[in-house]
């Protein structure tokens, strides 16, 4: 596939077949993909891809992705490591931190680069922000970052002064969360610390575990879930009252219910959550009363014979079924299980939609779009967006039971016709269809944010960040400050013309003879006032109410 790479002052074709590694000099270059995203047009990045393509049943794509709005591209480069995490800070900017210990302030709709922070030695393990309190007159938001250093660091986003350093840590702090209504914020280690905004240590458990706290999300009741392991902690906070002024963390109850590592944890509404594990169990818990709601492990066939951890050893890879990312909506939850992507319907308390194989690798990451849209990145480097679409749903069709049942002989064996009916039960009512390839990156893809206003933006271990734009909207944008611009030359030469040529060119301009000389046509129109911006740039004298040449 060749690109159109363009540079300010320069345009021009590039046949390679490489992505721009991760020492290219290629920095915010603009890069018009066309119609053509296509996987079998893709950068090669080993080998082995061909080898590949044909052990898995990957599904593929053509070169026109006529669904797919992201044609053109913008290459940020800043980072000199693995870029591992995005957060959105507003509308219009978002910050990436990575292995470099650097954290990035960029502006999503140009691709400037804002701010570069930095204070951490080692790689950042969590990044969050915490959003000033809508009763505060000042709206100033703040930048939480913790590092394998063992301090967390808080930084101003607008000016990316370091307000505070945190470093009273006995472990490497691996996740964080903001309690926006009570104000405070967690970090979670091998223990579980709760800070004010002012950054006081307002209470804190005891050592929990030498694993740490993987995975935190805030539940009703002034709880908060952790996920240490394979069981998962509620503890309950304790703000100050009348009787007590010190701030206290309860330990209220272990959930012990999944039978590995868990991996993902979020909300999926203000009455439950999901948790995913490293064996490819889904859980669904009710928030208030913490009981599981529903248990779903079908995302592949354990031989019935064998105990759990034989399933485990037999199965093809643990990451073929580790559930890496949850994201959810109303009706469903989104869940990245090994390389495929699965649906499940919180109604019906079963899947019904998934594809296998949707990528050549693990999937990282995923984010449902208000379009029952669904997009996808993985390990294998490239960025995919779905859509889910239901099934049509055809009658069932007699089966014959054979040529003596056809006489009447015989009887109808309603054992064999159970696993026909359980079968039919659990078929999938919908489908995820791809409808869109993005390649770009030379290594994993770790996450991405998605902007409405300003399009997709990933960021890789090839120690870049994307940021991918809808070429239509684009384009139209360019179109529209172009003509801005010609009017705007087109006003200053006018009030030139009047004050050189007195009032000729007012009577020109006024009587349509120079709106005439333009042509009648919008495209005529347009060729010309192009002409005019380029004698004018050139200097060149040009008569009022002549036509262009």
């Amino acid at each position: 596939m060749k690109a159109n790479c363009s540079s300010p002052g320069e345009t021009g074709e590039t046949g390679s077949p490489h992505p721009p590694g991760p020492q290219s000099p290629l920095h915010q270059r603009h890069l018009d993909l066309g119609s053509g995203l296509g996987r079998s047009s893709s950068w090669t990045c080993c080998s082995s891809t061909s080898q590949i393509m044909e052990k898995s049943p990957l599904q593929t794509i053509g070169e026109e992705q006529t669904q797919n709005p992201y044609t053109e591209l913008l290459v940020l480069k800043a980072h000199h490591d693995i870029v591992r995490f995005l957060v959105q800070l507003d509308d219009y900017r978002f910050a990436s931190a990575g292995d470099d210990g650097i954290v990035v302030v960029w502006n999503a709709q140009t691709g400037e680069k804002l701010l570069e922070l930095n204070g951490h030695t080692q790689k950042i393990t969590a990044i969050i922000t915490f959003p000033s309190l809508e009763s505060c007159e000042e709206k100033n938001q703040l930048i939480l970052t913790a590092s394998a250093d063992r301090t967390v660091i808080v930084w101003d986003s607008d000016t990316g002064r370091q307000v505070q350093r945190i470093s009273c840590f006995q472990s490497t702090v691996k996740c964080l969360t903001v309690l926006q209504r009570l104000d405070v914020w967690l970090s979670g280690g091998n223990d579980l610390c709760v800070w004010n905004r002012k950054l006081d240590l307002l209470c804190k458990t005891s050592h929990l575990s030498d694993t740490g706290i993987s995975a935190l999300v805030e539940i009703p009741k002034n709880c908060v879930v952790a996920a240490v392991g394979k069981e998962l902690i509620i503890f309950r906070l304790v703000a100050p009252t009348e009787g007590s002024l010190e701030w206290d963390i309860l330990e209220i109850k272990h959930l012990l219910d999944h039978q590995d590592n868990i991996l993902s944890l979020i909300n999926v509404n203000d009455l439950s959550f999901v948790t995913g594990s490293h064996i490819g169990e889904l859980i669904i818990w009710d928030a208030l009363d913490w009981t599981m709601q529903a248990y779903e492990r079908n995302f592949w066939d354990p031989s019935p014979q064998l105990d759990t951890q034989q399933e485990i050893k037999l199965c093809q890879k643990s990451n073929d079924i580790s559930i890496h990312h949850f994201t959810c909506d109303e009706e469903n939850v989104f869940a990245a299980v090994g390389r495929g992507l699965y649906v499940y319907n919180l109604h019906m308390k079963r899947v019904i939609a998934c594809q296998k194989t949707a990528h050549d690798s693990s999937v990282l990451h995923i984010a449902k779009l208000p379009n029952r849209q669904l997009i996808s990145c993985s390990e294998d480097g490239s960025v995919r967006i779905w859509e889910l679409r239901e099934k049509q749903q055809l009658a069932a069709e007699p089966v014959p039971t054979g040529f003596f049942n056809m006489w009447g002989f015989g009887r109808v064996n309603k054992q064999a016709s159970q696993p026909v009916k359980k079968q039919q039960e659990n078929a999938t009512s919908c489908s995820l269809e791809l409808i869109g390839d993005l390649i770009g990156h030379s290594s994993s893809v770790e996450m991405f944010l998605y902007f409405e206003d300003h399009g997709l933006v990933t960021c890789s271990a090839d120690h870049l960040i994307i940021l991918w734009k809808n070429g239509e909207r684009e384009s139209g944008l360019r179109s529209l400050r172009l003509f801005q611009k010609l009017e705007e030359n087109g006003r200053k030469q006018w009030r030139a013309g009047r004050r050189q040529h007195g009032w000729s060119c007012g009577r020109h301009w006024k009587s349509g003879s120079w709106l005439r000389s333009l042509g009648t046509r919008p495209e005529e129109w347009f060729q010309n006032s192009l002409k005019i911006h380029i004698l004018q740039t050139e200097r060149r004298p040009l008569s009022p109410g002549k036509p262009v040449a």
